[in-house]
Protein backbone atom coordinates (compact mmCIF):
# COMPACT_ATOMS: atom_id res chain seq x y z
CA UNK A 1 0.00 0.00 0.00
CA UNK A 2 1.38 3.19 -1.10
CA UNK A 3 1.30 6.19 1.40
CA UNK A 4 -1.22 9.05 0.00
CA UNK A 5 0.58 12.43 -0.79
CA UNK A 6 0.55 14.74 1.79
CA UNK A 7 1.10 18.41 1.97
CA UNK A 8 1.14 21.11 -0.93
CA UNK A 9 1.85 18.61 -3.19
CA UNK A 10 -1.45 16.86 -2.76
CA UNK A 11 -3.24 19.71 -4.06
CA UNK A 12 -1.51 19.18 -7.31
CA UNK A 13 -4.01 17.03 -9.22
CA UNK A 14 -7.06 19.18 -8.62
CA UNK A 15 -4.83 22.26 -9.83
CA UNK A 16 -4.23 21.37 -12.79
CA UNK A 17 -7.46 19.83 -13.64
CA UNK A 18 -9.16 23.42 -12.35
CA UNK A 19 -6.64 25.76 -14.42
CA UNK A 20 -5.70 23.51 -17.17
CA UNK A 21 -2.04 23.81 -16.71
CA UNK A 22 0.51 21.48 -15.37
CA UNK A 23 2.18 22.00 -12.29
CA UNK A 24 5.54 22.49 -13.64
CA UNK A 25 4.17 25.62 -15.52
CA UNK A 26 2.80 27.01 -12.43
CA UNK A 27 5.94 26.52 -10.75
CA UNK A 28 7.98 28.65 -13.78
CA UNK A 29 5.79 31.23 -13.56
CA UNK A 30 5.98 31.82 -9.61
CA UNK A 31 10.11 31.65 -10.33
CA UNK A 32 9.65 34.43 -13.16
CA UNK A 33 7.61 36.70 -11.05
CA UNK A 34 9.47 40.27 -9.90
CA UNK A 35 7.54 39.10 -6.57
CA UNK A 36 9.55 37.06 -3.89
CA UNK A 37 7.16 36.86 -0.22
CA UNK A 38 5.08 34.22 0.34
CA UNK A 39 2.06 36.10 0.36
CA UNK A 40 2.52 38.59 -2.44
CA UNK A 41 2.92 35.71 -4.83
CA UNK A 42 -0.13 33.70 -3.25
CA UNK A 43 -1.87 37.23 -4.05
CA UNK A 44 -0.65 37.74 -6.98
CA UNK A 45 -1.88 34.12 -8.17
CA UNK A 46 -5.04 34.86 -6.96
CA UNK A 47 -5.63 38.10 -8.48
CA UNK A 48 -3.88 37.45 -11.92
CA UNK A 49 -4.64 34.01 -12.40
CA UNK A 50 -7.84 33.28 -10.77
CA UNK A 51 -6.32 31.01 -8.35
CA UNK A 52 -8.31 30.28 -5.18
CA UNK A 53 -6.00 30.91 -2.12
CA UNK A 54 -5.64 27.07 -1.15
CA UNK A 55 -4.54 26.37 -4.25
CA UNK A 56 -2.51 29.46 -4.79
CA UNK A 57 -0.89 28.68 -1.32
CA UNK A 58 -0.18 25.17 -1.93
CA UNK A 59 1.37 26.13 -5.50
CA UNK A 60 3.94 28.57 -3.63
CA UNK A 61 4.80 26.87 -0.32
CA UNK A 62 5.73 24.50 -2.32
CA UNK A 63 8.32 26.13 -4.61
CA UNK A 64 9.79 28.23 -2.30
CA UNK A 65 10.83 25.11 -0.46
CA UNK A 66 12.19 23.44 -3.36
CA UNK A 67 14.04 27.06 -4.31
CA UNK A 68 15.24 26.50 -0.41
CA UNK A 69 16.19 22.98 -0.51
CA UNK A 70 17.89 22.86 -4.09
Amino acid sequence: MTDAVKGPASYFPSIEKKYGRPIAEWKDLIRASPLTKHMELVNWLKSEHTLGHGHANALVAHTLAEDKAG
